[in-house]
């Protein structure tokens, strides 16, 4: 049987060998040529073992062919920017800026990398074969990242103090010696466990701005939970009776003589009479030429109602020297009108502030 002669390009035939050889020499060149590329993919596979493979994502980034340090570069391009961006936290009237970054949130891009060059579980050849060809695997890998809602609440909490409004009272008071009449009004706190949960979203997700939870405070006193007070002025001999905030009735009164001035302050009333009995309460003084006492009925001082303040020897008091009222007549007390002292009287408690001013 007569051997084919192969030949390569540009190879001539050795003169005088004989068919065998030239097979031979044939076979040796192909394990040559073979020897000669594996040599080349062993080296092409081996320069591409500490790269990633083709194919590989990180965090939507292809991080394909690049080294660890390479890689760790590309995807940090793409999540510090997420991290640094600004957040506009918004409570009441006021502004502040934050970064997730700031408020304890990172990304751990460097163990993405780590899990990117480990690649997809391929067996030894498999492997192989895609670094030789670079033929791209499906590996998509993500990052993980880190939030510290500890860090969040505490700034949070910082703010708090910032924004809260105490309530307010409904109230009558002497201030620097003036009647000041305060309605009630709303205070206000943070939530601050809302908002922590609500920044904490905000800083994960892509809001720009975000606002904190504010809850109302109602106030412990309103207006229809003050109750009564008794406003007295000495310049105009004047009493006012008040329910809540609005004024039911002005009286005129007599008040201390110059040298029995009325005390100034905020008082209470602690005691209330009917039908008073008069005891003299300066029998050594001002009282010296009066009884000891008066019985109820007319030409007892103190009329036919009473009401004694934490003023001592202050009372408020009916008289039946109607003429006397509007004047500073007495010796430290408030006179008033029978009649505007019986209309008076029922509608007091004790404990009833009286404010008396000039």
């Amino acid at each position: 049987m007569k051997v084919p002669e192969l030949r390569l390009p540009g190879w001539k035939r050795p003169d005088g060998l004989s068919g065998w050889q030239r097979i031979a020499v044939v076979v040796g060149l192909t394990l040559l040529l073979l020897a000669t590329m594996s040599v080349a993919a062993t080296a092409r596979v081996s320069a591409s073992s500490g790269r990633i493979l083709a194919g590989v994502t990180v965090a939507g980034v292809d991080v394909g062919g690049m080294t660890r340090d390479q890689a760790v570069a590309a995807v940090k391009a793409t999540t510090e920017p997420r991290l640094r961006r600004s957040v506009l936290v918004v409570g009441g009237d006021r502004r502040w800026r934050v970064t997730p970054a700031r408020l304890g949130h990172g990304a751990a891009v460097e163990q993405a990398v780590d899990q990117a060059l480990t690649g997809p579980e391929l067996s030894w050849y498999a492997d192989f074969w895609h670094r030789l060809t670079n033929e791209p695997v499906t590996h998509p890998v993500d990052v993980a990242l880190a939030e510290n809602n500890a860090k969040v609440a505490r700034f949070v909490r910082g703010l708090a103090p910032k924004l809260a409004v105490a309530a307010t009272d409904a109230s009558i008071k002497l201030v620097d010696g003036r009647v000041v009449r305060q309605k009630a009004k709303d205070g206000r706190v943070v939530d601050v466990k809302a908002s922590t949960r609500r920044l904490a979203k905000a800083l994960r997700g892509d809001a720009g701005k975000v606002k904190l939870v504010i809850r109302p405070v109602a106030p412990k006193v309103t207006a229809d939970k003050l109750g009564r007070t008794i406003e007295i002025n000495l310049s105009t001999n004047r009493l006012t009776f008040y329910d809540g905030l609005k004024v039911r009735k002005v009286y005129p009164v007599a008040t201390g003589q110059p040298s029995f001035p009325t005390p100034q302050g905020t008082w209470e009333v602690v005691n209330k009479r009917m039908n008073p009995t008069w005891t003299n309460p300066a029998p050594d003084s001002w009282g010296a030429d009066m009884p000891a006492s008066i019985p109820p009925g007319p030409g007892n001082p103190l009329g036919t109602r009473a009401m004694a303040l934490n003023a001592s020897g202050i009372l408020i008091h009916g008289t039946y020297a109607s003429y006397s009222v509007g004047t500073y007549a007495s010796h430290g007390c408030i006179r008033m009108l029978l009649s505007d002292v019986e209309a008076l009287y029922p509608q007091v408690p004790p404990g009833t502030p009286v404010l008396i001013h000039r």
